[in-house]
């Protein structure tokens, strides 16, 4: 309704599958790794920016209000991810997170999608014609950048911006309208890649799977668990290794308390496997072996 005061909508989240769509209805883009945010401008003097779940951070994000006040728009809704690029010009998430809480401006915007614009609800309009609209309002040089579409294959550009070591790419049916919530009219590709992490321990509670729990190799700062999915003969192994490096649980390990796990000390490192990303968080992560066995 033209006039009514625009506020938060629950953003469309993509499915994540394991290899990007076929065929030439879909638009493709880099995955930016950030946040996902939502600028809301009901005047240029009254911007707020909310995160995925709705919590506004308007204040983390001063940057971008400021640039959204440039747009020259009176009223929008500005679907997006905010980023931190390293010197590659790189997302960091982990430059993000430090950023969110010390630096209200190092942040930028890759814009991908307009819900309302000027007192109209977009949301029926197609993912194309909505980014061509969005297109029209994005300034340049400005704190807020549209996010381009990836002309070509989709396996080539995944290919590419794997190469690239970016978190992958979100494919979106040209067509589709905007629903909030999970739908498989947007698909995310995410990179995978395997490094290498101490071990702190093992957490095994009886019916349930088995994690084992990580750290960065050299600082026992917890970062994630992952899948024991190993064949019967490498867990074995693996038992064998818990036990004969068990030890207290680490002094500084931030994360909750875990009483189904059995501890281990230093010495232990393995090979993972995990969505690329940020190594303070790791994502979908599983075990293939110990990194003395390569």
């Amino acid at each position: 309704m033209i006039g009514a005061r625009l506020a938060f909508i629950p953003p469309m989240e993509p499915k994540l599958v394991a290899k990007p769509p076929e065929g030439g209805d879909w638009i493709h883009e880099i995955k930016l790794d950030g946040y996902r945010v939502q600028v809301v401008i009901n005047s240029p003097e009254d911007i707020q920016v909310f995160t995925k779940s709705g919590a506004d951070w308007t204040t983390k994000f001063t940057g971008i209000v400021e640039a959204a006040r440039e747009l020259g728009v009176e009223n929008a809704i500005i679907d997006g991810e905010a980023v931190v690029p390293n010197g590659a010009g790189l997302p960091d998430f982990n430059a993000l997170q430090k950023a969110v809480h010390n630096d209200p401006y190092a942040m930028i915007m890759g814009a991908f999608d307009v819900l309302h614009l000027e007192g109209h609800d977009l949301r029926d309009i197609s993912c194309k014609g909505r980014r061509e609209m969005l297109y029209g309002i994005i300034k340049p040089n400005s704190r807020i950048q549209f996010s381009e579409s990836l002309p070509g294959d989709a396996k080539a550009i995944f290919y590419l911006a794997d190469q690239a070591g970016l978190e992958g790419i979100v494919s979106k049916r040209a067509d589709s309208k905007y629903r909030s919530g999970p739908t498989t009219n947007w698909l995310k590709t995410k990179s995978w890649t395997v490094d290498e992490f101490e071990l702190l321990g093992v957490e095994r509670e009886q019916g349930k799977a088995a994690f084992a729990l990580l750290a960065e190799p050299g600082t026992r700062n917890y970062v994630g668990s992952a899948f024991i999915t190993l064949g019967r003969d490498m867990k074995e192994r693996l038992w064998k290794r818990v036990q004969e490096h068990a030890g207290p649980p680490p002094k500084a390990v931030n994360m909750k308390k875990r009483p189904a796990t059995q501890w281990v000390g230093p010495g232990v490192k393995l090979r993972v496997k995990h969505l690329r990303g940020d190594h303070s968080h790791i994502r979908h992560a599983s075990l293939l072996g110990f990194s003395d066995e390569e």
